[in-house]
């Protein structure tokens, strides 16, 4: 079924006095590929929050629209592992680009058929679509990575390729207002973001290559003499899935710790980004405009922050990416507990407070992705990070809303806050047996080879 998308053969040699340059050339070309090719995956994410208010206007309560929102968090939990097993048996020139075609062809059908809003299970349905196109982006991109940077390089590319969410994301508000503007209606919240991704997936299937192999290139470790422990020539051999599930996953505890941390770093992610409007309005009577810029900064304080959590897990932690993110985790229950405690009427300290969390939380979001990636052979990259999603996702997407919103119902803020703390708590507990990240990996290897 997936023939189409088989990896590459790899391809005669170059000259010895090609390679240098060739890497040089195409590690940038890739790089572009993927950053775009993923910040188009964001254009499409969120369009659905936008045009929920004209929903509301046709008739339908905001349950009978949360329900149907909540087909995205759980088809993406679900896809991003599932179709992380098959991204490492793919060539993500083809992967990445299809999964981006297929999420556009979705709101080509909400912004066009007046059928696809006519009911709560056809919005569902589309949106559960659209979730699992969503999870084809991750893993061939993680795969990718692995393949053309080394270990000792790729805390600096990972956070930098993990700030394309952020750009995406936040570019679908304007592409909104630019469609209002040009065709007054409210449907090209769906359409206008979908063209562009049409755009972004032709420039990531020109830019994007399969391994180093595939070109005529040794492998990354051979040309940047940078060799994990344990590394030998089974690393470049392709593996089943059933090699790459039960003897590189299930099997690996360290990932086992990552993915359930991921199930708190999210709920706290999304704890406080979904509820971030109704908690400034009730509890420290923010206007919706304030509101609505607390939100905006809380993205893209994300951006500086990767950047620099990235920069100090190879720099100053030298390549310890879970000592990383607890120091990271750290400082976002400090800055947590100021944004509860700080008494109403002191809106400046709320929003330093909020910028200052997203400028924190995605660091260890990031991190989880990376460690997936260096804690199971490169071959199994996308397989392991779809792994540590299914939990985030399923796990802490999911309680973000229900748990939060319960919690709050019958306990109020105080009692949600406490749930925020605890899961940053928690994400600093299941960090911690990966401390010794580097050799719990290869003993892992060695333990299931």
């Amino acid at each position: 079924m997936f023939a189409f998308f088989r990896p590459a053969s790899h391809q005669a040699p170059l000259p010895e006095e090609k390679i240098d340059s060739t890497y040089r050339r195409l590690r940038w070309q890739i790089f572009a590929g993927i950053f775009i090719g993923y910040a188009g995956y964001y254009l499409l994410r969120k369009n659905f929050s936008l045009a929920m208010p004209y929903l509301i206007e046709e008739g339908y309560t905001r349950g009978e629209l949360g329900v149907a929102l909540s087909a995205i968090a759980i088809a993406y939990g679900l896809s991003k592992f599932l179709m992380g097993i098959v991204s490492d048996r793919s060539n993500p020139r083809y992967f990445l680009p299809f999964g981006l075609l297929v999420s556009a062809a979705v709101m080509f059908i909400f912004g066009f058929a007046h059928w696809a809003t006519s009911s709560v299970t056809i919005m569902f349905i589309l949106l559960f679509i659209n979730g699992w196109a969503q999870g084809m982006g991750w893993p061939p991109s993680g795969r990718t990575m692995v393949h053309w940077w080394s270990q000792k390089e790729r805390g600096g590319v990972v956070s930098l390729w993990n700030v394309a969410h952020n750009v995406g994301g936040g570019l679908i508000g304007p592409l909104f207002l630019l469609g209002m503007g040009l065709f007054n209606d409210w449907h090209a919240a769906f359409y206008v973001p979908a063209a562009v991704a049409l755009a972004v997936a032709v420039f990531a299937f020109a830019t994007m290559r399969d391994t180093p192999q595939s070109v005529g290139l040794p492998p990354i470790e051979k040309y940047k003499n940078d060799y994990p422990e344990g590394y030998d020539a089974s690393h470049e051999k392709e593996f089943s899935a059933k090699e790459i599930f039960v003897k590189y996953v299930l099997r690996n505890k360290m990932l086992w710790y990552i993915a359930l941390a991921n199930v708190f770093v999210y709920l706290l992610r999304y704890g406080v980004l979904d509820w971030a409007p109704t908690y400034l309005k009730e509890a420290k009577g923010f206007t919706v405009d304030k509101s609505s810029w607390a939100y905006f900064f809380y993205e893209w304080a994300g951006i500086p922050g990767t950047l620099l959590c990235g920069w100090m897990s190879d720099k100053i932690f030298r390549g310890n990416r879970g000592l990383t993110g607890m120091v990271f985790m750290a400082l976002v229950t400090v800055a947590t507990l100021v944004y509860w405690l700080n008494p109403a009427g002191n809106p400046t300290v709320d929003m330093i407070a909020l910028v200052s969390i997203g400028f924190l939380i995605y660091g260890p979001v990031m991190l989880i992705g990376l460690q997936a990636l260096e804690l199971a052979p490169k071959k199994a990259a996308g397989t392991a990070a779809g792994f540590t999603g299914l939990f985030g996702y399923l796990g802490g997407s999911v309680a973000a809303s229900a748990a939060m919103g319960y919690t709050v119902d019958h306990f109020g803020w105080d009692g949600g806050f406490v749930l925020l703390i605890g899961a940053c708590l928690l994400a600093m507990a299941f960090l911690a047996p990966t401390l010794w990240h580097k050799q719990a990996a290869s003993q892992t290897r060695e333990a299931t080879a």
